[in-house]
């Protein structure tokens, strides 16, 4: 029986341990396994699909295996110099990731793979060993294998841990030179480096194997993809990617770990995306509420209690009973739970709704509008908002200044020209919004889909243009001043919508994004109003908007309801 076959039926029979999206893959693995099915993928030089059988090849699959336990050491803590004894759900993963290779061409199937795992379950210890075995023992001449992240530091934490693994191996320190530059196997003119985005050595790369560590704390997928594409002269490449859960939301993290979502959804047919070149690991709590329930606490941890700390964990689990601060960083790094930063308004699973529909759907029908203008060169944001159906349907237009883009993709590190490809945002012409074109997206939305904005509101902060223009077209405008008195209420019922899943916002992601960044400020009478966070280049403005619209629909809820009866 191999790791992954025994490892499947361990999570079967232990159904607490086991969180859904492990329990899809390994199931679907499994199955790969014991029926080789034919894959298709698009050859982009030939541009046409080629289609290739894959097996288990049983002593690939092992090799990393035995060479991590056969000449790797530990480096720290009580097993320091012991040699290192991969625990079954370890063992699972590297043979799945090694052993499904071309029946032809005997080439491994997956390009990259994916670790997604609470912290202090040994995640550096796979990065590690592995990196160590594609430097000396994967077969390849003039390997490259790097640790990469934003950060230097960050990069040389798992190269370090394989520079200690081999000075603790005999065997490994008489063959690799270690130096400060870098890992050295001259037998196959092979090296291990560490690299960080603002290295200057990123042009010209010819990747073998890419360890791509903590994900979470990056803002920039450029240094991603770069690596990906360093490694397209190889023929068998492999980028890992290990991290823990972050707070930094929309960023690199967030689009991997829906994508790999997305795959795993495909096994079970819940989603078109099919991606046989990744192999997407997530461990985490399947609920949020689980955290209390130390029995669930192995989902998002499959080395407790031998690699990490279950008394360690007990004791945080506790504190953050008592003291509701700690609570979100133990949700995020112990549990796997995507979280904001601790200051913020709303948490991640509070604000998150995958729920969508079609502008057909809320088509002829009234609305009350929200406009955050913010400043001429910033982010606008224009909000409709629906009651239909006993649910809250939010539609939302981005308006930002085409001169000022570039900067801003660069500066906030968030992409909004993806985001103006997908229609979500307008790109006005010259160096600041132009108000005239949240007029006209108004008018268009009223016109095309007979939305028709009753109220809509707005801050009278220098605004007093653009408010004259949109009453010659009719508008009827309504003052709103960002206050906690004005905007308190709300606010709070939002929050309670937003709980309750009751607002549908087409899972706009810029929406997601300001509803994660957005902070509260309160009173002595615990009135509240939104406001930036720490991190001043994070955007608040979706949010603000349809906070304001909030606010008009609190003031008209009944002359709103009673056009709609008519």
């Amino acid at each position: 029986m191999t790791y992954i076959e025994e490892y499947y039926q361990f999570l079967l029979k232990n159904p607490d341990k086991a969180c859904h999206k492990v329990l899809t893959v390994y199931k679907k693995l499994v199955k790969d396994l014991n029926n080789p099915k034919q894959v298709s993928f698009f050859n982009e030089i030939i541009e046409e699909n080629e289609t290739h059988t894959y097996i288990f090849d049983l002593n690939k699959a092992n090799r990393p295996i035995q060479f991590i336990e056969k000449f790797c050491k530990h480096s720290k803590g009580r097993w320091a110099g012991k040699p290192v004894k991969l625990e079954l759900w370890q063992k699972a993963f590297i043979q799945a990731l090694f052993g499904f290779v071309d029946k032809d061409t005997g080439l491994r199937k997956y390009k990259k793979g994916l670790l997604f795992v609470g912290r202090k379950n040994g995640k550096s210890t796979i990065d590690a060993g592995l990196g160590n075995y594609m430097l000396t023992s994967a077969g390849e001449g003039g390997a490259e294998v790097y640790s990469v992240a934003t950060k230097k530091d960050q990069a040389k934490v798992v190269w370090e841990e394989a520079k200690r693994m081999i000075k603790k191996s005999p065997v490994l320190a008489k063959r690799i030179r270690a130096l400060v530059n870098g890992l050295f196997y001259d037998e196959t003119e092979s090296f291990f480096k560490a690299l960080a985005s603002d290295s200057n050595s990123l042009d010209g790369l010819n990747a073998f194997f890419v360890i791509a560590d903590e994900i979470h704390a990056w803002k920039d997928k450029n240094l991603l993809d770069v690596m990906y594409d360093s490694m397209s002269a190889r023929e068998e490449p492999l980028l890992l990617e290990t991290s823990t859960m972050g707070t930094i939301r929309e960023g690199v993290f967030d689009n991997e770990y829906e994508y790999c979502s997305e795959i795993i959804d495909g096994y079970e047919g819940k989603s078109e995306i099919v991606d046989e070149t990744v192999l997407p690991i997530i461990y985490e709590l399947d609920n949020a509420n689980e955290w209390q329930d130390e029995k669930k606490w192995y989902k998002a941890n499959p080395g407790l209690g031998t690699i990490k700390n279950i008394k360690d964990l007990r004791d945080k689990v506790n504190r953050a009973k008592n003291n509701p601060t700690e609570l979100t960083n133990l949700l995020c790094k112990d549990f796997n739970i995507r979280q904001n930063d601790q200051d913020k308004w709303i948490n991640f699973d509070i604000a998150n709704n995958e729920d969508t529909f079609e502008l057909e759907q809320v088509y002829d029908t009234y609305a009350i509008g929200g406009v955050d203008l913010s400043s001429t060169t910033d982010l606008t944001c224009a909000t409709l908002l629906i009651l239909k159906h006993n649910k809250k349907y939010v539609i939302q237009q981005y308006f930002i200044a085409g001169e000022r883009l570039d900067f801003k993709i660069k500066d906030d590190k968030i992409p909004y020209d993806k985001w103006e490809k997908r229609g979500l945002v307008t790109v006005c012409e010259g160096a600041k919004v132009n108000y005239s074109d949240v007029t006209q997206w108004f008018l268009r939305m009223n016109e095309e889909y007979k939305i028709s904005a009753l109220w809509i509101g707005y801050d009278p902060w220098n605004t007093q243009y653009w408010v004259e223009e949109m009453k010659e077209y009719g508008f009827e405008m309504v003052e709103v001043r960002q206050g906690a008195k004005t905007m308190s209420n709300p606010m709070k019922q939002l929050e309670a919508d937003l709980i309750e899943k009751n607002v549908n916002y087409n899972n706009n992601p810029i929406l997601k994004w300001c509803l994660c960044n957005t902070s509260v400020k309160r009173d002595e009478n615990d009135n509240i109003r939104p406001v930036k966070g720490q991190k001043q280049r994070a955007r608040i403005d979706g949010t603000v908007s349809l906070i304001i619209a909030y606010c008009v629909l609190f003031d008209k809820l009944n002359d709103y309801l009673a056009l709609q009866e008519e």
